[in-house]
This record gives C-alpha cells, sequence and structure tokens, in this order.
C-alpha cells in the first residue's frame, strides 16, 4: 500500500509541476483555502499553534493569520514539487533578490567549516538549490515515510553536486565529520527533538525543546554560522533570499545560551513573516514538566 501511496503522490507532484508558475501559485492557495474551510487535523494543529504563540491575537485576528498561513502552506507544498521536478537552474531563475549573499561568501573563505540554519520558513526546497549552488554542503533532512518520495528527494536535492543525509546516526556523524574538515552543511534549526537532545528555551509566547545540535558544532570556534531563508515575494513571482551571520551568543559554551539565542534568531523571522511559517508542523508536542500537551 506505502508503495502505490508514494507513488500516487510523486504522480500529483509531476503534473503540478507541469503547470505555469501563477497556476502553480493559485493551484497551491486554493488548497490552502480549504484546508482552512473544511475541517482537518493539520487545521487544528496550526489554530492551537498561532493561539499559544500569539495569545495576543483576538478570535477574528487568529482566524485571519490561520487563512493566511494555511494558503501559504498549501503554496509551499506546490511550489515544492516544481522545485523537486524541475531542473535546479530552472527554480534558481524564481530568486528575485539576494540580501547578505556577502555573509556566506565570507563564511566560505575562513576556511572553517560552514553550518548553514534555516527554519521552516517561506520555501526551504528553493533555499536548498540556492545554498547548493553557492557551494556543496551536505543537506540533513528528515527522510519522508513513503520510500518513493525520499528516493525522489535524494534525487533532486543532489542536483548541483552536493550530498544529502538523513536524520539518522550515520546521518549526523557525517555532517559532524564534514564541519570538521572544514565543508559546508545545512541545518534546519526547528525540527522537535528528542527530549535528550534538546533544551526547552523561549520561542514567541511559550517555551519550545530546540536542538543543541547546531550550536554544538558553533563552540570551540571550529565553524561559522550563518542564517537562510527564501521568503516569498508578495506578488507572486518568486522569492526573496536572505542571509545573515549567527550572532555571538550561539558560540556560547553555556548550551542553554546558545540554543536560546538561536531560537531567538528563528522567533525574529517567524514574527516578520508570521503567514510563511509551518505552523501545520506539531512543532510543540512535548512540553515542560507539569504543562499539559497541546496535540
Amino acid at each position: 500500500m506505502d508503495k502505490f501511496k508514494g507513488a500516487l503522490l510523486v504522480g500529483f507532484l509531476r503534473l503540478f509541476a507541469l503547470l505555469p508558475w501563477a497556476a502553480v501559485q493559485a493551484l497551491g492557495g486554493c488548497i490552502g483555502w480549504l484546508m482552512w474551510k473544511l475541517p482537518n487535523r493539520s487545521r487544528e494543529v496550526a489554530r492551537t499553534n498561532l493561539s499559544k504563540c500569539f495569545p495576543e491575537l483576538g478570535p477574528a485576528e487568529l482566524d485571519r493569520l490561520l487563512g493566511q498561513s494555511l494558503r501559504q502552506i498549501g503554496k509551499t507544498f506546490t511550489e515544492s514539487a516544481c522545485a523537486w521536478i524541475w531542473p535546479a537552474d530552472k527554480t534558481l531563475r524564481l530568486i528575485k533578490e539576494v540580501e547578505g549573499l556577502d555573509v556566506l561568501e565570507q563564511a566560505l573563505a575562513s576556511g572553517k567549516g560552514v553550518v548553514g540554519i534555516t527554519s521552516h520558513l517561506g520555501n526551504w526546497e528553493v533555499l536548498n538549490h540556492f545554498y547548493c549552488a553557492q557551494c556543496k554542503p551536505i543537506i540533513f533532512y528528515r527522510p519522508p515515510k513513503l520510500k518513493a518520495v525520499d528516493d525522489l528527494l535524494q534525487r533532486q536535492r543532489v542536483q548541483l553536486g552536493n550530498k544529502v543525509a538523513p536524520s539518522t546516526r550515520e546521518g549526523i556523524i557525517s555532517v559532524i565529520k564534514e564541519v570538521r574538515k572544514g565543508g559546508a552543511v545545512g541545518i534546519p534549526a526547528d525540527p522537535e527533538p528528542s527530549e535528550g537532545a534538546g533544551v526547552f528555551v523561549p520561542f514567541l509566547a511559550t517555551q519550545a525543546l530546540t536542538s543543541k545540535f547546531v550550536p554544538g558544532m558553533l563552540t570551540g570556534g571550529k565553524a561559522v554560522g550563518v542564517f537562510l531563508h527564501a521568503l516569498r515575494l508578495e506578488d507572486g513571482s518568486g522569492y526573496k533570499v536572505i542571509l545573515e551571520a549567527a550572532p555571538p551568543a550561539m558560540y556560547d559554551e553555556n548550551v542553554e545560551v546558545a540554543v536560546a539565542a538561536m531560537s531567538g534568531v528563528v522567533e525574529r523571522y517567524v514574527r516578520t513573516w508570521p503567514s510563511q511559517y509551518m505552523w501545520t508542523m506539531k512543532r510543540f508536542k512535548k512540553r515542560p514538566a507539569g504543562e499539559k500537551r497541546w496535540y
């Protein structure tokens, strides 16, 4: 059954990639609108996350942001289908603006390992092609459950000569080795880790269990951290990529200080572009001691 589901999903992805860009955007928006209007689990997860992270919003404002977010998530899905199927250079032509490229260039020229840090904001599949066009990193990712989809992603995410590493013990080791020898890697900062691999730090109006892995690679001065995000332009024509250096506190030997600094950068981006975050992700499954579960 999983093999059939995987083949079916890959078939739909290929169909999306045949559409004109305006249709890709429109279809994604329609999918998101349906997610907003029809009862479904993803909508309720997003509503819960938004209500906890933005408690200052009234019911009408919350529902408006929920609708905007789900439409953006729908666009992320159809756009990502294109990024997975198209040749990388076609996707790269959708990047209309780049801010802070010198930060990455300086990091690559430093002779140290480079840790590219992103989050589930904007379109990280487009960002993957951009980052891999600048260097040849190892991209760390959590494999999807369907093998056919995982096979597709492993092929498409290495179009530019880079490598991928799944979030397994072997993948983690390969990422650490790459950084230690002065290479580049790309890692999302916001997937929820196991309790032993993270600490609770502030994020928006709540506490979020956040990985120690990324800041851990920056301690000791052997690596440089660079944040990267690809944000969707308001007119739907493409994306703006923004890069910035990791703050000094992320290099602190105190784990909680370093992780909180990383969380603070992600929070700033999410506050600026709240509708472009992946609120359907169960980011807050684990809660501090004594706090009820959200989902």
